[in-house]
């Protein structure tokens, strides 16, 4: 095992976290440590809905997907029936780590061209960046192969949630506020979430009567109700024709969607990704998602670094979208084995110096021949934009069993359109495509096709046990908040929660690295010294995680302060 470098800079910063809870608390605490499962996620609502079902005697599957469900309600500017996620599990039993990929797929109408000469912002918000949605096919599949609970059962504490309403905080406000001129362009989109005009203030109740309503109803009639059902059908004729408010100049685009497609849908098991990293064994997702294959390659790169600091971390990084650019999306052939291997690992940490890379990295090529350290292949295309929310939840159980959990509908309030008398956002996943044309480009648009994606649910383990679980949101920053997090626990030996908690920068082979002001504080004057360049972000991420301390002993951590902080929660806490 390589030795430890830690720079002195990168433990200037002190962090304070929240002592274990004693008992089940009212307000959201970052940080809880106990026996008998745990849960961690941003919103506190959705982290007790997990925590009953496991205290109930059901297992990590059956609370993630209670808490994805609530978190639907809660945090519905990110997650929905109406969107999709990857899912990382770990099976106690079996002793086997399963990924569901329940990404949103195109229409059978969508081409390479589709969005061409469009720009992100006219694509948003119109039915044309609207996928076929992959959540509820996701619970499902989650639920009849490794959990305890019917759907039915699952979706209760989400319809009490719905029905009772929650406390609107001042992130759901300023979420709000920051979408109000284009829900006011849809009818049905301005009646739930702009009621009197405006957004609910911070500190009254919010409810979705609809939204409870259709869980409801899903429960009762099951998946296929959605997959070519009647609420199938009417997500197609919103998407097909938005309701526009009267009077609106916005144009919103209809989409290509059709009863079909959602008939069509499967939320698929696959193999996931996997890399052996300073004695550890790190697994995440695979294609469609770039997580895994992006973090894995970096994670790679930094073990063949002779040292690792946070210019090491940066350079890692930059590759390795260099990489996911050239090579990652869901296309065949995608040479997953040689970017994770250690040989194009050894290639790739090669062009590491003293000093930051020329803006951009040129790929490598991961061709099985790894003698030297040749010339980089050819260009990289630039990174695309997408949205920065998604939410991350982590379970565990009693048995051992593991959930790492994103989910999502893109961009902050998916493509603004609520399905009317559903209380459903619909997602704007298509626009996570390259809008081309651009030949040779893995993540071009067809049809059938799922978009690449940057979720990157983490588990990793330790001689085949579980030690960790950890994702974020974020969109393409998800992939480095997560390495960083690694790096700054099994690097800079941080702890959990002050890993999580650690300023942040994200390097995505882009001129600037985006950072933290607390990390320019700290950092920038040294790493400037070595060619990198900066750019503020006010907050990358916002992460959960679980690590397995021993003995049964479990610490779950969320978030201080980031979107407003997270929930961490344990069914037996520490006295």
């Amino acid at each position: 095992m390589r030795r430890v470098i830690v720079p002195a800079a990168a433990i200037l910063v002190t962090f304070t976290t929240a002592p274990p809870v004693q008992a089940e608390p009212q307000q959201k605490v970052p940080v809880a440590e106990g026996y008998g499962g745990a849960v961690a996620t941003v919103d506190l609502d959705a982290s007790r809905a997990a925590l009953a079902v496991l205290r109930k005697g059901g297992n990590a599957m059956d609370a993630a997907v209670a808490a994805g469900a609530v978190l639907g309600v809660t945090e519905p500017y990110s997650a929905g029936l109406a969107g999709g996620g990857f899912l990382v599990y770990y099976d106690a039993h079996r002793r086997k780590v399963y990924t569901l990929d329940g990404r949103e797929t195109a229409p059978a109408a969508m081409t390479a061209l589709t969005l061409e000469g469009l720009n992100f912002d006219e694509a948003v918000t119109s039915g044309l960046s609207a996928g076929i949605p992959g959540t509820v096919a996701q619970w499902e599949l989650g639920l009849r192969r490794f959990g305890t609970l019917s759907l039915k059962q699952a979706l209760k504490p989400a319809i009490e949630v719905a029905s009772r309403g929650f406390t609107v905080d001042q992130t759901f406000y300023d979420q709000t506020a920051a979408n109000a001129a284009r829900f006011k362009d849809i009818t049905s989109t301005a009646k739930l979430y702009l009621p009197n005009g405006a957004p609910p203030p911070v500190g009254s109740t919010f409810r979705n009567p609809e939204l409870a309503a259709t869980y409801r109803e899903l429960g009762k009639r099951g998946v296929s109700w959605l997959y070519g059902g009647r609420l199938g059908q009417e997500i197609v004729a919103t998407v097909k024709n938005p309701p526009v408010t009267p009077g609106s100049t916005r144009n919103v685009r209809p989409g290509l969607m059709e009863v079909a497609d959602l008939t069509a849908y499967r939320a698929l098991l696959r193999e996931p990704t996997r890399v052996d990293y300073n004695g550890l064994q790190v697994y995440g997702m695979a294609p469609p998602s770039s997580g895994g294959s992006t973090v894995g390659e970096a994670l790679n790169i930094l073990e063949a670094s002779p040292k690792v600091g946070l210019h090491e971390y940066l350079e890692a990084s930059r590759l390795a979208f260099a990489d996911r650019g050239k090579y990652v999306g869901d296309i065949p052939g995608v040479p997953l084995a040689e970017l994770l291997s250690d040989g194009f690992a050894k290639e790739r940490s090669c062009l590491i110096g003293d000093r930051a890379m020329a803006h951009p990295a040129a790929p490598g090529s991961p061709d099985g021949d790894y003698a030297g350290c040749p010339a980089p292949a050819g260009a990289s295309p630039e990174v695309a934009s997408e949205g920065p929310e998604t939410t991350h939840l982590v379970v565990a159980d009693r048995w051992g069993n593991v959930v790492a959990y994103n989910l999502t509908i893109e961009s902050t309030g998916g493509n603004g359109i609520v399905v009317p008398g559903r209380g459903v956002m619909l997602n704007n996943e298509l626009t996570d495509f390259s809008f081309g044309p651009a030949p040779g480009d893995p993540n071009l648009p067809g049809p059938g096709k799922r978009p690449r994606s940057s979720m990157a649910p983490t588990l990793v383990f330790d001689h085949g046990r579980p030690v960790l679980a950890v994702g974020s949101p974020g969109g393409s920053t998800i992939i480095t908040t997560v390495l960083q997090i690694l790096v700054n626990r099994y690097e800079f030996g941080m702890d959990l929660p002050a890993a999580l908690a650690a300023p942040r920068a994200t390097q995505r082979n882009t001129a600037q690295t985006q950072a933290e002001p607390a990390f320019l504080a700290a950092h920038q004057a040294e790493l400037e010294a070595l060619g990198h360049q900066f750019a503020p972000n006010p907050e990358i991420g916002a992460a959960t995680g679980l690590e397995f301390l021993g003995h049964g002993r479990i610490q779950a951590a969320a978030e201080p302060t980031r979107r407003g902080g997270g929930s961490a929660l344990v069914v037996q806490p520490m006295r």
